[in-house]
Parts: structure tokens; sequence; C-alpha cells
């Protein structure tokens, strides 16, 4: 059994505020939209792609925030606090990119689980025992899928703390020693920094492939 995606499913997501989705009223939302023939598989399918695209956006505010820093310790001269400026507001651009995608695997995760709970408790509703077995086998394949899924899920959204860190401290060093010679002292970091942006950008991509692969698996691709 092959799951179709619904495009109805995206067109209601749009028409029902964010909160109804994710707050302790999920049983509430989930028979509303069902009444519109919207399943949990396509909220899921749903939410895994709005993952990816939060993923693909928070790349691209980390690459910018890189940029930054490199403007800074790279700066001669020049308007030192405007300098400083652009590093913070690229910095808070990342952290709330960072905060989306934490949120969207954190939704991606509600609805999963309450897919498989329901899928699980349905078994027991089949008279053919054949049928059964052939619906128990989907799902434990689809969990383990989705297991993978998580698991580059977890590893992409784990890989932006310690970034961020390290920005939030650049940051808050320069705010509070703005002069040519506090930036000078974090030219030699540079290459340290990048190195740990180009494992995010993996990991954002690795976690990106896996959503697209298990999103086409859902829709039958």
């Amino acid at each position: 059994m092959k799951f179709a995606f619904k495009p109805a499913a995206l067109i209601f997501a749009l028409l029902i505020p964010a909160p109804v989705l994710v707050t302790g009223c999920a049983s509430a939302a989930y028979n509303i939209q069902e009444k519109f023939g919207i399943e949990k598989r396509d909220i899921l399918v749903d939410r895994v792609t709005g993952v990816a695209k939060a993923q693909g956006e928070a790349k691209e505010e980390f690459e910018d925030a890189l940029e930054a820093f490199r403007s800074v310790v790279d700066v001669n001269g020049g308007n030192l606090e405007t300098t400083y400026d652009n590093m913070n507001k690229a910095y808070k651009r990342a952290d709330g990119q960072a905060d989306a995608v934490r949120a969207r695997v954190a939704a991606v995760k509600r609805v999963a689980r309450d897919l498989f709970k329901e899928w699980d408790s349905e078994l027991g509703s089949y008279s053919d025992a054949g049928l059964r077995r052939a619906s128990e086998a989907q799902l434990r394949e689809t969990q383990r899928k989705y297991a993978g899924l998580t698991d580059k899920m977890d590893a992409a959204t784990a890989s932006m703390n310690p970034v961020l860190s390290v920005f939030n401290d650049r940051v808050l060093y320069l705010k509070h020693n703005l002069n040519a010679r506090a930036i000078a002292a974090l030219n030699s970091e540079t290459a340290d920094l990048e190195g740990d942006v180009a494992r995010l950008i993996a990991e954002m991509e690795r976690s990106i492939s896996a959503a697209d692969a298990f999103i086409n698996d859902m829709r039958g691709g």
C-alpha cells in the first residue's frame, strides 16, 4: 500500500493557523483535517517538506553569517560600528532560522508519532491475516525509513548549536571591544569557523536529501 500525497493538505495547512497544528489540540486538528480528506500521512509529508525548506534557508543564513564574519576580520580601517552591526544582524538571522528548523523538526516528530500509533492500533481491525501482516510489514519499513530521516534531521539540528555559540561569542566580544585590535585578534579563528560552517552545511544537505527521499517514498514515487 503506497501513500498518495494530497495537494489539499498543503492548501488546508494555509487555512489553519499554525498553532492549531502544534499544540495540545492536535487530536481535534486531526479530526477537522480528516473531514477534508487530509490524513496524518499527508500532514507528515507536508511537514517533512517544511523541514527541508527551512534547512535550505538555514544553510543560506549560516553562509551569510560566515561572510559577515569574514568581512569583520578582513576590515582594514573604515566604520567598525557598521561592520559589527552587519555581523550582529547576520547572527540574529541565522539564530532565528535555526529556531524555525527546530520547530519544524519537532512538528514532524509529533505527527509521525501519532501516525504510527494510529496505524499500529488499527492493525487489530483486520479480519484477513495476510493483509494484516502486509500492512504491519509496511508499517515497520516506514518506521525504519523514518528513523533514518530523524537521525539526519537531528544531526543537522545539533550541528547548528556549536556554530551559533561561536558566532554569539564573537559578536559579544566585538560588542565589548569594538576596535581594530579586537578584530585582528579574531582573524586567526576564521579557518576553524569556516570548517564548522562547512560541516553544518554538509549535515543540512544530508538531512535535506533524506527528507526528499522520504517524501518521494511516501508519495509513491
